[in-house]
């Protein structure tokens, strides 16, 4: 009997050869039909044998058939009237039509198939700069619209050769419909010019040799990328990684590095098997490892950490240049520090002329500049540190839709955006720091263009409760919406309930730097009862005063100060401590001045943040007195961390009945001190540290517990980024039989501040709660 059936399916599913799958399977079941892509996804018609069209809807889900990029969310099929005079399976245009739920595909790193042709002089692509094909290549970075096909990208501008377009329309063809599809006759070009913008030379051989003969003698030179500009040098040559930091004005921020191959890698850091499959990904991360001992790597690629960021190589330039006997090159960012990734030519020159030697550039344009993904292991998986290249704009998945489009603005640092549509949370990459000007008009751009790209019209808007963040003066300038302000903590916790799609309540143990509270305090350390729909405060670290506001999250003097003046309270003075302030802060009139500010309580501010312990504690030890970097002294005191430590300094749950649990740490504080003066090693006081934190914070879930009944753990926050802590709670959580809950599709850090604020948008808004503006 013949059937005709209509099939609706959603996912990644355009751009990454789908409709081209469907098309070959079809013919081959000899089924008749369409297949077009639309706003939603790819619609597919079938008709023929009822047997044929299930053969084909399985044939369709198995890793068989189905494109290597490809992940079907959804595959819903419906019958409709047959067609009689329908004879063959067609390939239609695409759909433009209503609202787009589609995913726009992630760039993706150059697949094997296009590298062997790069490299077979027989082919009329070998040694192409910019091959790519159905399964790899640039996509969000060029994309301007959807449907995503050639006419809106950046790729409309170079009309293709015979050659390329008889690729680009054979359905049985690896490249039909790449939307990026070109070769040397038809499509982009590079270019090396000097840091004036003259050319030194256009013919890609010589580019390519050229380039790397400047980088192998020390210089500086900028390679535009998929999305944007990077500064590369020679990880092996320390004048040139020291000329690097004091053009880009970055002292002491670690740099990732690239390299051609995993071999290569396992030269300088421990790679194990997971390691490995993250590098070889078709996303290719930065994966953070841990560094061999006695690594030939310049000291000052990545000072006072114990691992190296990593990644191989993902665009088809970069396996040319390393194909010049470069061994790993220092790949950061093409900015000055704290400015937004440069990704256009001329305000690469314009930026960057007094830091790089020479441009490797080309004439592909980058519509969205997009920073390299980090990655990490908790628990032995994968964890983003920043989620960008090969991984935005692909959606979190909701287990329930929206029934309004919701905006989520993030929060100031590390900043990230959302939108909420239907059942996904769309989530931008990697924006930066809003208190730079420029990152904070890229910023609103940004909104502007990922909002156009989905056609999300929020009638929502979700930001974070802090008065002073430019994100909320944002959100709450938005005109004809509903705001929704959510506590920063909340939100950390509601991002790991929002990518487990879990609705009911857990403990949620939230850590970091800073977070303004609901009493006006700062908070930092945090055990709450949280689901998506409301918070309770469980528990926190005890209050200590902090001098200074912001100043106190740079400089460590002033948690420093005021965790001493609370753990000795009226034993203290500054004389008695002179020996330990004076290598925190040698300036005694300025010492002076913090110590009565504190006394005065003259702009001092109360908090709980857990992350100034780390830098107070890493100050003591010796480790440093200022963040020149966000966690730049939690990173130097979890990298000093004693192998074989066990214990732990003592530590105190206060319990009353009119506040919440209070965790006080003043004997902590107290017996590090004792250990300083008994000179015990830096190394050990750090292990025991570390493991009073996870000690108290497994004290504080077990007492949460035994209160709510309630047995999972989620875990989020700043602090969280810290692997020894993570790992060690999280192990000690399972050893007391908790379930355990941590990020893993968005940051721990303030970056998965916007999908955690969107959720619990969105679940207020599914439950009916509040009918006026709402603060929670």
């Amino acid at each position: 009997m013949i059937k005709r059936r209509r099939i609706s399916i959603t996912g990644r599913v355009q751009g990454v050869g789908f409709r081209p799958a469907v098309y070959r399977i079809a013919r081959s079941l000899e089924l008749s039909g369409i297949v077009y892509n639309d706003t939603k996804g790819v619609t597919v018609e079938l008709q023929g044998e009822a047997g044929k069209i299930a053969e084909f809807l399985a044939r369709l889900q198995s890793d068989a058939d189905k494109p290597p990029l490809a992940v079907i969310t959804s595959c819903d099929a419906v019958d409709i009237p047959v067609i009689e005079s329908e004879a063959e399976f067609v390939i239609e245009t695409s759909d433009s039509l209503g609202a787009p739920l589609s995913q726009v595909t992630a760039d993706i790193a150059t697949c094997r198939d296009c590298l062997a042709e790069m490299a077979d002089e027989e082919d009329f692509r070998y040694g192409y700069p910019f091959i790519n094909c159905t399964n790899c290549g640039p996509r969000y970075s060029i994309v301007k619209t959807i449907p995503y096909d050639r006419p809106n990208t950046t790729m409309s501008v170079f009309q293709m050769c015979d050659k390329c377009a008889a690729q680009y329309t054979d359905v049985n063809d690896r490249r039909f419909h790449a939307q990026p599809v070109a070769c040397a006759s038809c499509g982009p070009q590079i270019l090396l010019t000097d840091n004036t913008g003259g050319t030194i030379t256009a013919q890609t051989e010589k580019v390519i040799a050229e380039a790397a003969k400047l980088l192998l003698a020390g210089k500086i030179v900028a390679i535009k990328g998929i999305g944007g500009f990077h500064l590369a040098v020679d990880a092996l040559n320390s004048r040139a990684v020291q000329r690097l930091r004091r053009r880009k004005k970055r002292d002491h921020k670690p740099f990732a590095m690239m390299a051609a191959s995993i071999e290569q890698i396992k030269e300088y850091a421990i790679v194990n098997d997971t390691a490995e499959r993250l590098l070889r990904s078709p996303q290719s991360p930065i994966v953070l490892l841990s560094k061999k001992p006695d690594s030939p790597i310049a000291p000052s690629v990545a000072e006072g950490v114990d691992t190296y960021g990593f990644m191989l190589c993902y665009a088809p330039l970069h396996y040319l240049l390393f194909a010049q006997n470069i061994k790993v090159l220092v790949m950061t960012s093409g900015n000055v520090s704290d400015e937004p990734l440069i990704c256009k030519n001329d305000k690469a020159l314009e930026r960057l002329g007094d830091v790089a030697d020479a441009f490797l550039m080309h004439d592909r344009e980058i519509y969205r500049q997009v920073d390299d993904s980090i990655l990490h292991f908790v628990d032995g998986q994968p964890a983003f540190l920043r989620r960008a290249r090969g991984y935005v704009p692909t959606p979190i998945i909701m287990e329930k839709s929206c029934r309004r489009d919701i905006f989520a603005a993030g929060a100031d640092l590390k900043n990230t955006f959302c939108f909420a549509k239907q059942n996904q949370l769309i989530c931008s990459e990697h924006i930066g720091d809003l208190e730079d000007a420029e990152v904070y008009h890229h910023y609103i751009d940004s909104i502007e263009h990922l909002r156009g790209l989905f056609e999300v019209e929020p009638k929502i808007v979700a930001c974070d409760l802090h008065p002073g963040y430019l994100s909320t003066r944002h959100a709450l300038s938005m005109p004809d919406v509903k705001i929704i302000q959510v506590q920063h903590h909340w939100a950390h916790i509601a991002s790991v309930l929002g990518e487990h799609s879990l609705g009911v309540p857990v403990i949620g143990l939230a850590a970091d730097g800073t977070g303004y509270g609901t009493d006006g305090a700062i908070w930092g350390c945090e055990c709450l009862i949280a689901s998506l729909e409301k918070f309770e405060r469980f528990g926190h670290l005890s209050y200590y005063s902090l001098a200074g506001g912001d100043k106190a999250s740079k400089e460590a003097i002033r948690p420093a100060l005021s965790l001493l003046k609370k753990a000795y309270g009226g034993k203290f003075t500054l004389e008695q401590f002179d020996w330990l302030l004076k290598r925190i802060e040698p300036d005694k009139s300025r010492l002076q001045m913090i110590s009565e500010q504190l006394e005065k309580g003259v702009n001092c501010v109360e908090s709980s943040s857990l992350g100034r312990v780390f830098d107070a504690v890493a100050a003591m030890l010796g480790l440093g007195s200022y963040n020149h970097f966000d966690a730049q002294l939690p990173m130097a005191l979890e990298a000093i961390i004693a192998g074989g430590v066990e214990e732990h300094y003592e530590f105190e749950l206060i319990n009353t009945a009119e506040k919440p649990l209070q965790l006080d740490l003043g004997k902590m504080i107290r017996q590090i001190i004792d250990d300083i003066q008994n000179d015990r090693p830096a190394t050990a006081i750090s292990a025991k540290f570390h493991n009073t934190i996870t000690a108290a914070l497994l004290e504080m879930a077990k007492a949460a517990r035994e209160s709510t009944k309630l047995n999972t753990v989620a875990l989020s926050g700043g602090v969280f980024c810290n692997r020894y802590l993570i790992n060690r709670l999280v192990n000690l959580l399972k050893q007391n039989d908790f379930t355990v809950l941590f990020n893993r599709k968005v940051p721990c850090n303030d970056g998965g501040i916007s999908p955690g604020q969107a959720a619990i948008a969105a679940r207020i808004m599914a439950q009916n709660l509040g009918q006026k503006e709402e603060t929670l």
